[in-house]
């Protein structure tokens, strides 16, 4: 102590510890004030400014409805149980085999043995651009049948990455002949030809017979979208020579919109990997997918993205649901139901888009749209009034046609029965003109 220091009076020492005690007291707020000065700053700065949203405070509530449009399709309670599962990491051995079950799955729904066969994460359109950014390089020649809005969406794709993009067209509600189709292939010499199975804006079932046969003559690689028509009406891969098949998860199949199938032939894996450039999209790289998916023959796997691990317990369990009814059983289901359809609709004075018998869709139809209506009013009524979802027409068939989508277990002459029921009820309280 102070006070023990030899030669210093008490009421001095006394006068200095209290000096030094003031000017601590004195300094301590400033220097406090001083050091969190920064953090004080920091703080006003990162306040929250933005109040949380009151929507989100509120409990999620999505109606039950009718999906009869031409998709998405209404998912069956065994197919929302599976995506309820609990999450699993998308590396585990658990998934992987999951994986392995879809990927069998769909070698059953194309009817190939291809093994570079997978789903990749996202809609139709992604299974779109995985196909044809994987296939074609700049500057190579590309060949699109457009009948509808999935032809044009395809050549749309192909010139994004500098492809020379060249169509034939047909009439919404057309198709074309092999003749047709040959004769573009000798003029255009293209390394891929896209044609769509099911064209869901205008109805039609293409005839797909030959056209694979033509594509190996001229060295073409043939790509088909089959995303409307795959499970729903006979499509078998490896018979008819098609060389990259694509679909999506949310049509017959039944399950959430997110996943899309796809597969590959020999064929067009020789030519994807030896391409002398990288494709253009590093989330659609055939090279990585085919790794994550344990199609490349590697021993391991290597992590290119976090797949939808949910996603996938539903279209397995999808795919699961079909193959228990049978390729053959739902291929005749949906035909019948179709025509049974097509009969109700005719008997209503109704007309069917599509002209003949042999290229009409059986997943979606098309309805001429009935004269003096606002197709808009109908669809917007029948959804008010009964709860259901029919469309108009989509790209090239708008304002022409009604679209009636029933897919999967959607497809049942029950169901049929209503949309007939809605349609008169809307034909009969609907405005028309008298023009």
């Amino acid at each position: 102590m102070l006070t023990q220091i030899p030669g210093l009076r008490p009421s001095l020492v006394r006068w200095r510890v209290w000096a030094q005690l003031g000017l601590y007291l004195y300094l301590l707020p400033r220097l406090l004030v001083v050091s969190t000065a920064p953090f004080a700053a920091r703080w006003n700065m990162s306040s929250v400014s933005v109040p949380p949203p009151k929507c989100l405070q509120k409990p999620l509530a999505v109606p039950h409805r009718h999906m009869f449009g031409p998709g998405p399709s209404n998912v069956p309670r065994r197919i929302l149980e599976a995506g309820a599962l609990p999450v699993i990491g998308h590396m585990h051995p658990e998934i992987f085999e999951i994986m392995s079950d879809i990927k069998i799955g769909i070698q059953y729904i194309f009817q190939t043995r291809n093994s570079m066969t997978l789903a990749v994460s996202g809609t139709g359109h992604s299974a779109m651009e995985c196909a044809i950014f994987n296939s074609v390089e700049p500057g190579e020649s590309v060949l699109t049948a457009v009948n509808g809005i999935w032809g044009e969406r395809a050549a749309d794709m192909a010139e994004r990455i500098g492809a020379r993009v060249n169509t034939i067209v047909a009439a919404p509600g057309g198709f074309f002949t092999n003749a047709e189709i040959e004769k573009a292939l000798l003029k255009h010499r293209p390394v891929l030809f896209f044609i769509a199975h099911g064209e869901s804006s205008t109805g039609v079932l293409h005839p797909l017979d030959g056209i694979g046969q033509l594509c190996l003559k001229y060295n073409c690689l043939f790509l088909v979208d089959s995303v409307a028509s795959i499970g729903g009406t006979p499509l078998c891969m490896d018979q008819l020579g098609i060389d990259i098949l694509y679909t999506g998860s949310q049509k017959v199949l039944n399950a959430p919109p997110g996943t899309a199938p796809i597969s590959f032939s020999e064929r067009a894996c020789q030519k994807i990997f030896n391409r002398r450039t990288k494709p253009v999209s590093f989330s659609l790289d055939l090279s990585w997918l085919a790794n994550y998916w344990g199609c490349d023959g590697k021993p391991s796997r290597v992590y290119h993205h976090t797949g939808p691990v949910t996603a996938f317990y539903s279209l397995r369990e999808g795919l699961a649901v079909l193959v228990e009814e049978g390729l053959e059983n739902s291929w005749e289901r949906h035909q019948k139901v179709a025509e049974y359809f097509h009969d109700g609709l005719e008997s209503m004075g109704l007309k069917l888009f599509v002209k003949e018998k042999k290229a009409r869709l059986p997943t979606v139809t098309t309805i001429v749209a009935p004269h003096g209506y606002d197709v808009k009013e109908i669809t917007a009524y029948i959804m008010k009034t009964h709860n259901l979802e029919i469309s108009g027409g989509l790209g090239p068939s708008v304002g022409l046609v009604l679209r009636v989508g029933l897919m999967g277990c959607n497809s049942s002459k029950a169901n049929v029965d209503m949309v007939l029921a809605a349609l008169k009820d809307a034909l009969k309280h609907c405005h028309r003109s008298k023009v």
